[in-house]
């Protein structure tokens, strides 16, 4: 299924500082349409394959950071 604008609104209940977008294999940026609220809102976007996003998610909670992973398993 495609995602759509309303698979990342959920993630501002979270109030994260940064949102890791885990895309599969590979590096995919997705359309800015997809993520535009997460940016309205302040909200910084780092997309990286899964794998990269999964070892940063670990660091940046073990820093106490705010950050949420989305991520894309294929």
């Amino acid at each position: 299924a495609a995602l759509a604008p309303a698979d990342f609104a959920g993630l501002l209940e979270y109030a994260p500082e940064l949102v890791l977008l885990g895309t599969g294999a590979a590096q995919r940026f997705p359309d800015p349409r997809l993520t535009g609220g997460l940016a309205a809102a302040g909200i910084a976007v780092d997309v990286m394959d899964t794998r990269a996003a999964c070892r940063t998610f670990n660091i940046l909670i073990s820093e106490d950071r705010r950050v949420v992973a989305a991520l894309l398993i294929e």
